[in-house]
């Protein structure tokens, strides 16, 4: 569904008013979004329950960064929809019907907010480890590149200087 998308208005992303986009920040021009081919999405969240403002989970708490894949049905159907039209840096309410999020029962039966905190948690210390090992092989790289270089120096005067 393509849409012209401005701050502030509230967009039916699926026409029966199931989930509600409203940019609060859009993202810069460039800015990329998920495709068929990369739908990995790493997001910072707050669920409210519409009701009464309550925070029933937040990534803000602990400042953890959410990752996952759109389309595989890990999150509620709101997300797999509103989050395949958003695009690195924007930030956007979503708001949406129980059929589009836990139902009515309220709370998601198959992922407890236990286990999503877990997850996220597993998620961070996944990618500190990723950002440890990429520093570590940007050290022996250089460190490689270093022993080369030194390799190459001549040592001495040159031939037949200094007899």
């Amino acid at each position: 569904m393509e849409t012209k998308e401005t701050m502030g208005d509230a967009i039916d992303l699926t026409g029966d008013g199931g989930v509600i986009k409203t940019i609060l920040r859009k993202a810069k021009a460039d800015a990329v979004g998920p495709t068929e081919n990369l739908p990995l999405v790493d997001v910072h969240y707050e669920g409210t329950l519409s009701e009464t403002s309550e925070v029933f989970d937040t990534t803000h708490e602990d400042n953890t960064i959410f990752s996952f894949e759109l389309g595989k049905g890990t999150v509620i159907k709101a997300w797999d929809i509103g989050l395949r039209t958003m695009k690195v840096g924007e930030i956007a309410k979503l708001t949406c019907k129980p059929e589009y999020a836990y139902g009515t029962a309220g709370s998601p039966p198959e992922i407890p907010p236990e286990e999503l905190k877990k997850q996220r948690e597993i998620a961070a210390a996944t990618k500190e480890e990723e950002k440890k090992k990429r520093e570590e092989a940007k050290a022996a790289a250089a460190a490689r590149v270093q022993a080369k270089l030194d390799g190459k120096k001549v040592h001495g005067k040159g031939k037949g200087k200094g007899k």
